[in-house]
């Protein structure tokens, strides 16, 4: 008998007979992202695009059956809990989650889309006490916090105060949703903290009354990434788009609102959240680069910069590890001097206020460079800015701030940096690409070398940023060629 190693998901929820929500939109989403899906029912709910006529709570013996029998064959990668219904189901649910060791996204359902009730009163006290300890992510919206919470939240700063609340309430992390917090630029904002870390993922409003199973899609989409292994925060930034991109396609199929629609991984640069640690206000503008970057060598001294420019290199980054190198500045400038003498882009790796100052092409910063940096300083100077990123949340957190160009890696083992991330291969690259380059210049960076360029530039990335490959080689001058000639168009 064949055996596959699929990714399993649990959907604990009501049934929703119009299909748009509950363990029906669960199951489609957890089909979207690969991963199989299995349910443990816990009500049975009579409802339409209008409204929700009947409920019908499973009972004791049948919920725990449902459980055990999955528990038996089928286990869990990650759990996602939807509408439980009663004290009774909330008790056995919590039961069986004692002793499971995954992840548990739960979507506090309360109220339909069309506003029928589907909890019991005094249901909500009891899922605080028995349930939040064991929720890895709680997803509720506004309307949800406040009941939980019996306070009005409408301004950004009493969403994380609401957020913060909600963890010392019990549950591990919160993602507070709910799109009322609309900037002019046409974002709606969610929030998310796990009481010691927060960021907002700030995603597109999109104006549709076609809303029904928004909550459920979010949260399963969660779950099934998680029953895939990535990291919270990356799976919060792929059902953030995937949820997007349901409602931007979404159609009204009944005589009332329609049910998100479910198109797969997300794929469209548009539905894309940007990611950002402080409530985002105005966006910093960046000019654009000149055309694709091409050949991109990494070097640490001017001497390097002028060897390689005179060698037909139009595009370069100075980075110098050593911030306490005693004549850095003058290094900085220097390099800055030769691009303009060269009609080179030349871009200063982490110090820009050295940047602003001899008034570079540009600066690159490393994720952690951005928790420190005065981006808007840079953004006001006129200066280019180029970030690296290495995942969803990274790459979001990036998309925020809208560079001038972003830097995909590792691409292969490298040994130039210690890094956490693995390398991401050129399929994941051409996955980056694709989504990416209608809004962004790219290059891709990490272990490539002169065998590999061929490869990654078949990707569409237009760019290859290299250290070792040029800097280690014996005769950096011919390597510089051959890779030039690769980078001409195609």
């Amino acid at each position: 008998m064949a055996s596959h190693s699929k990714p399993i998901a649990w959907s604990i929820a009501g049934s929703d007979s119009g299909g748009g929500a509950g363990i029906q939109a669960d199951l489609a989403t957890f089909h979207d992202f690969g991963v199989h899906g299995c349910t443990v029912i816990t009500a049975i709910t009579a409802q339409n695009s209008f409204a929700v006529g009947h409920v019908a709570v499973t009972s004791h013996r049948a919920l725990a059956a449902q459980i055990n029998a999955l528990d038996s064959d089928l286990p869990a990668g990650a759990i996602k809990l939807g509408m439980l219904g009663s004290a009774e189901v909330v008790e056995v649910v919590a039961k069986y989650l004692q002793d499971y060791p995954g992840p548990v996204v739960c979507d506090p359902v309360m109220v339909s889309t069309s506003g029928g009730l589907l909890m019991e009163n005094g249901v909500s006290q009891v899922l605080v006490e028995k349930l939040l300890p064991r929720a890895d992510l709680l997803t509720p919206n506004i309307s949800e916090a406040e009941t939980l919470l019996d306070r009005k939240i409408t301004t950004a700063e009493e969403v994380e105060r609401a957020a913060q609340d909600i963890v010392v309430l019990g549950a591990r992390s919160v993602l507070l949703t709910g799109g009322h917090l609309v900037t002019r630029d046409g974002l709606c904002h969610d929030y998310w903290t796990d009481g010691e870390q927060g960021f907002w993922l700030s995603g597109p409003c999109i104006d549709t009354l076609n809303t029904h199973g928004t909550g459920c899609t979010l949260s399963s989409a969660i779950a099934a990434l998680l029953a895939r292994g990535y990291e919270m925060a990356d799976a919060l930034v792929l059902a953030k788009a995937y949820v997007s991109q349901g409602l931007r396609l979404s159609v009204q199929l009944g005589g009332g609102p329609g049910p998100v629609t479910h198109m797969g991984w997300p794929k469209q640069l548009c539905d894309y959240p940007g990611l950002s640690r402080r409530f985002p206000k105005a966006k910093p503008a960046f000019p654009a680069c000149d055309g694709e970057l091409g050949l991109y060598p990494v070097v640490d001294s001017s001497e390097w910069v002028e060897r390689l420019l005179k060698s037909g290199v139009k595009t370069i980054q100075l980075r110098i590890k050593d911030p306490h190198q005693p004549n850095l500045d003058e290094e900085i400038q220097r390099a800055v001097t030769l691009g303009r003498e060269y009609q080179a882009r030349v871009f200063i790796n982490d110090y820009w206020p050295q940047a602003i100052t001899a008034g570079a092409y540009g600066v690159h910063l490393g994720q952690e460079d951005l928790d420190v940096a005065d981006i808007q300083a840079i953004a006001d100077a006129g200066l280019r800015l180029g970030v690296s990123t290495h995942s969803h949340y990274e790459v979001a957190r990036a998309h925020a701030l809208r560079p001038s160009y972003i830097a995909i890696g590792p691409v292969y083992p490298t040994t130039s940096k210690e890094m956490r991330f693995g390398p991401q291969g050129v399929n994941r690259l051409r996955h980056w690409v694709e989504l990416l380059s209608p809004g962004y210049t790219l290059t891709a960076i990490g272990g490539i070398n002169l065998k590999r360029a061929d490869e990654v530039l078949a990707t569409g990335v237009g760019s290859c940023a290299m250290i070792t490959a040029i800097t280690e080689a014996d005769d950096p001058e011919s390597v510089v060629a051959s890779l030039m000639a690769l980078h001409q168009p195609r």
